[in-house]
């Protein structure tokens, strides 16, 4: 897919899916445009395929829950600050706890809506979704990768999350590469410090490790499976290199990646560095770089979390 957009590279698959299986059903909360681009509601023959909510997350949930237990598999998009921290008490109690199909789409995820503000800007949703018993958590590194984990989540039973941008920029996975839950991929061999990375941050931590290269040897790790997680594949990667790790998430550096990946290593003694927002809420901001520079989100900032770790 030429597709750099992941919210785009989102409603392209699930069109595909709804023609290829006749259980999918794809509700959205009065913002399908900005989710999926209203492609599903448009496409000819599947009208009927797509409910309109109106802005009522915990009704959509509730609303996918029984979908579910007749056998429907429901995906639910909204705004990742409203998908999870409006309906968190319907996902939890509805969803989870009986383990229903339901599948949950973040959109607009991080501060990629640098607009809107603070509300609109979703930066501790990894930490609820995946303390959550029974939910999967998803955070996909483009838009290549978007359409792998869509295409596994409509084929596996069970609650899931997956978290998007709005933004978009350029794929640095393979097309039609297979999306296997709990693996951590390697982008970049490198042997001296490991960066582990989801959703854009794996971008810019692929520009980090260029911009030291003859410097010091960093391997760079796309996780987009935050939950599962294979502790010991990570602490395996993590013990391939000479000096420690850094972590890099466009989400609070509470609860998010970076504490996924230090509870894998909690029995290990590796050093750690952690990129991400710094327990505060993002605001508006003219465009997507500006918000990220101002939150410590860039290349630049990974470059200085590795050259720390590095110096250890």
């Amino acid at each position: 897919m030429a597709e750099t957009n992941q919210r785009t590279a989102y409603g392209q698959t699930l069109v595909e899916l709804c023609q290829e299986n006749k259980d999918i059903v794809v509700l959205d909360a009065d913002l399908g445009a900005s989710t999926m681009g209203k492609m599903v509601e448009t496409t000819p023959g599947l009208e009927d395929r797509h409910i309109e909510m109106g802005i009522a997350e915990a009704n959509m949930i509730s609303t996918a829950g029984g979908l579910a237990r007749v056998g429907k598999i429901p995906f639910c998009s909204s705004f990742a600050v409203f998908a999870g921290g409006r309906a968190f008490d319907q996902i939890r109690q509805s969803i989870a706890i009986g383990k229903l199909n339901v599948k949950i789409c973040g959109s607009s995820a991080g501060c990629s809506d640098f607009g809107d503000g603070a509300t609109h800007q979703s930066v501790d949703d990894i930490a609820y979704m995946r303390v959550i018993p029974n939910m999967q958590v998803f955070v996909p590194a483009d838009a290549n990768e978007t359409v792998s984990v869509v295409k596994y989540m409509a084929s596996h039973k069970g609650p899931m999350y997956l978290r998007v941008n709005r933004n978009p920029y350029e794929n640095v996975t393979p097309e039609g590469a297979e999306f296997k839950p709990g693996v951590s991929a390697v982008l970049k061999e490198g042997g001296d410090v490991a960066v582990f990375a989801c959703g854009i941050m794996v971008t810019k931590a692929l520009e980090a490790a260029k911009k030291l290269e003859g410097k010091i040897s960093v391997k760079v790790v796309n996780v987009s499976s935050i939950k599962p997680l294979n502790a010991e594949k990570v602490a395996e990667i993590a013990k391939s290199v000479k000096k420690g790790v850094v972590t890099a998430e466009e989400h609070s550096i509470i609860g998010g990646l970076g504490g996924a990946i230090a509870e894998a290593l909690r029995l290990e003694r590796v050093p750690m560095e952690f990129v991400g927002v710094n327990d505060r809420f993002g605001e508006s901001a003219h465009n997507y770089d500006d918000i990220l520079n101002h939150l410590g989100l860039t290349t630049d900032h990974i470059v200085e979390a590795v050259e720390k770790i590095n110096s250890l």
